[in-house]
């Protein structure tokens, strides 16, 4: 699964990972992103809940450990990809604790999760994370190393996981505001304000577009001489 800016991501970290490759939610459904292509010598297996064109293997994540272990011939993966998948997810902790166990020691979770979005199925929606909760969920692998990144759904547009995460301060004096609504909606959003309308319309004082945020994890390997 995943979108332009998902693979972006990936791109940008891919000199950092190393196979083999895990993708979960790998089905094509017509405007899949090509993780796969980005590994062309790696050992590469695509996993989904239903069979289709990029699915290697019908797994459910959160069977039981024991399960997904022998149906993956017991291999360890040194990168896991995981894009866009964790939201449609009923039980995110087992599948979280599952990914985890696969991943190799000193390998990379690469995630990719809403912390704003539309509702959208495959098969139903469920869960929204800030880059804190993706932390909690995966609390054995470390963030620190690789920097994360927030996206809107415009191609390219990314900002640093901060505490501001696009929240736009509806001013036309705010950079972000006119940088993510334009200089002229801006100016209006200005007029709006000092004719006393913003309040009125809106209540609250910010606005969060689509946001999907994308992190690396890594499983640290066992210390050397230990």
């Amino acid at each position: 699964m995943g979108d332009a800016n998902q693979l972006l991501y990936v791109k940008s970290v891919a000199h950092a990972l190393e196979g083999p490759v895990l993708e979960v939610g790998s089905r094509d459904y017509g405007n899949t992103q090509d993780f796969r292509a980005l590994f062309p010598a790696a050992d590469y297996v695509g996993i989904d809940m239903q069979a289709g064109k990029g699915v290697d293997l019908v797994l459910d994540l959160t069977e039981d450990f024991e399960t997904l272990d022998r149906l993956l011939g017991g291999r360890r993966f040194g990168t896991i990809i995981c894009m866009s998948v964790l939201e449609h997810c009923r039980n995110p902790f087992r599948m979280a604790q599952n990914i985890e166990a696969l991943l190799a020691e000193g390998g990379n979770l690469v995630i990719g999760a809403p912390f704003v979005w539309e509702l959208h199925g495959f098969p139903d929606d469920y869960w929204r994370f800030t880059p804190s909760g993706i932390r909690v969920l995966f609390p054995n692998l470390d963030f620190s190393a690789v920097p994360g990144a927030a996206f809107t759904g415009r191609k390219g547009d990314a900002a640093p996981l901060d505490g501001n995460l696009f929240c736009i301060r509806l001013s036309s004096k705010n950079p972000e505001t006119r940088r993510l609504l334009g200089p002229m909606s801006a100016n209006l959003i200005g007029l709006f304000r000092k004719a006393g309308w913003m309040k009125k319309l809106l209540g609250h004082r910010c606005v969060f577009p689509s946001v999907m945020v994308s992190m690396v994890g890594r499983k640290p390997a066992p210390a050397k001489g230990g």
